[in-house]
């Protein structure tokens, strides 16, 4: 038989019925983990968009550079001419537009010619028909004199049968060919400059990319090799005749054979495209010996750039994919152990459920696909859930759809949340929220929807209000 209800029965069945009705009836949680940074590039030298920027504001390129490259001195270029390895271990070479092999034998502008390399190192010259074949020992030197070399299919450089002036020298071994053009500095300048800094750009910053880039090109020349620089990445981009652009070509000639020096070296001038608003120091991000003319110094005219500050989230999923075997058990985050002037990362530590592994900004910026090493990271988490369920009175309003909780780390200044909705244009700010010291926020939201929020310019992940 059962009891009947005591007084204190009904009691604790009311205070259930109640505390059921707070708690929500359906949430959504995530976490991102986020990344927000400054810049584009390694940092160290000059800004591209910087002297953009300063050369909107009236500079004149030799006060970009003394901006930049402080105490660096100009001076005229040790030499006139460089040489650019254009093919490595090409089955064959070939080539039209040459007039001749100097001391050897004349050849027809017109028509193309085939080089293979021999089994004994010489080279092998064809016309392409196959007919009239001669041999040569060394390197075969083609002169294209005041013709433009043509060289057939892809080069180093990406750039599909391309024109080059100057000389084309070929190298046999292994039975492979080696291309290297010799060129002119002024005119390999002329391929180079566009391809680095777009030729619309002002002129005073046009002006100091051309000096910056023939000091980079003989203070890093190869010494003693085929080729003084790549035309690529790996030096600086040399795209030939077909990369040049006559407001380039005027920048070069305005600063012919000016180059920048240092202690009576031509100095190693770094450039990149965005700072963020300060330069870092060369032993922060390169190592090495700290150089006088490469210290971190403001930049305020790189505000004008779009990388000037950028913001992302990952997940969890995408860090542990990213950071592979930097990883030790699930992802929990990234401490920064050490920063330079700018402050771009030094030194770092992977932070995982199985332990820490040391990395460097280097290694982030690479693994993570990250503008800059200038980068913060943090993390996200949002609750999203029903409104609790309880009596209101009519004189309160409409009941909110939802509340978000959640946390944000870093704090972000002033504790300030952006909270945004998801419309048919993506997402857009519906209010601002705070977040209190340890990051913990709270907010109530009037509609059904996805959300999230956003802290210090990074977005977290959405979750839904139902």
């Amino acid at each position: 038989m059962s009891r009947p209800f005591t007084l204190l029965s009904v009691v604790l069945i009311a205070a259930a019925l109640a505390a059921a009705a707070l708690v929500p009836a359906t949430a959504d949680a995530a976490t991102s983990y986020t990344i927000r940074g400054a810049g584009n590039g390694h940092g160290v030298g000059l800004s591209q968009y910087g002297a953009h920027g300063m050369a909107k504001d009236r500079e004149r390129y030799r006060a970009i550079l003394a901006h930049y490259y402080r105490g660096a001195e100009l001076g005229a270029a040790p030499t006139d001419r460089i040489r650019v390895l254009l093919a490595d271990g090409a089955p064959e070479i070939v080539f039209s537009g040459a007039k001749r092999i100097p001391g050897r034998r004349a050849l027809d502008p017109d028509r193309t010619y085939r080089a293979v390399a021999t089994a004994d190192g010489e080279v092998e010259l064809c016309r392409l028909s196959g007919r009239r074949c001669s041999r040569h020992f060394g390197p075969l030197r083609v002169d294209g004199g005041a013709n433009l070399l043509r060289l057939a299919g892809p080069a180093l450089n990406d750039v599909s049968d391309g024109e080059y002036r100057g000389d084309l020298f070929l190298h046999a071994a292994a039975g492979r060919l080696t291309a290297v053009n010799h060129v002119q500095l002024e005119d390999y300048l002329r391929g180079v400059v566009p391809g680095e800094m777009p030729a619309s750009w002002r002129r005073e910053a046009l002006r100091a990319q051309a000096v910056a880039a023939r000091s980079y090109a003989l203070a890093t020349a190869r010494l003693g090799g085929l080729f003084d620089q790549y035309p690529d990445q790996r030096s600086q981009v040399y795209q030939g005749f077909s990369g040049e652009d006559p407001r380039t070509d005027a920048a070069i000639a305005a600063t012919a054979g000016k180059v920048l020096f240092h202690d009576g070296a031509v100095a190693t001038t770094f450039f990149f495209s965005s700072s963020g608003g300060r330069t870092e120091a060369n032993e922060n991000s390169f190592g090495g010996r700290p150089l006088p003319y490469l210290r971190s110094v403001r930049d305020r005219a790189d505000r004008i750039s779009p990388h000037h500050r950028w913001a992302f989230s990952q997940t969890r999923e995408t860090m542990e994919r990213e950071l592979g075997s930097l990883g030790e058990g699930r992802y929990l985050g990234i401490k920064v152990l050490e920063r330079g002037d700018s402050p771009r990362v030094v030194r770092a530590e992977v932070v995982g459920t199985r332990g820490r592994r040391p990395t460097d900004g280097k290694t982030l910026r690479a693994r993570l696909g990250l503008r800059d090493t200038w980068a913060y990271f943090g993390r996200i988490e949002t609750v999203a859930a029903e409104a609790a369920v309880a009596s209101r009175s009519p004189a309160a309003g409409k009941a909110p759809a939802g509340v978000l909780t959640g946390k944000v780390a870093p704090v972000p200044s002033g504790g300030r949340i952006l909270v945004e909705r998801e419309g048919r244009r993506g997402f857009k700010k519906v209010l601002e929220g705070h977040a209190d010291r340890a990051g913990a926020f709270r907010v109530s939201v009037e509609l059904e929807g996805r959300y999230r929020v956003r802290a210090a310019g990074s977005p977290g992940p959405a979750v839904r209000v139902r």
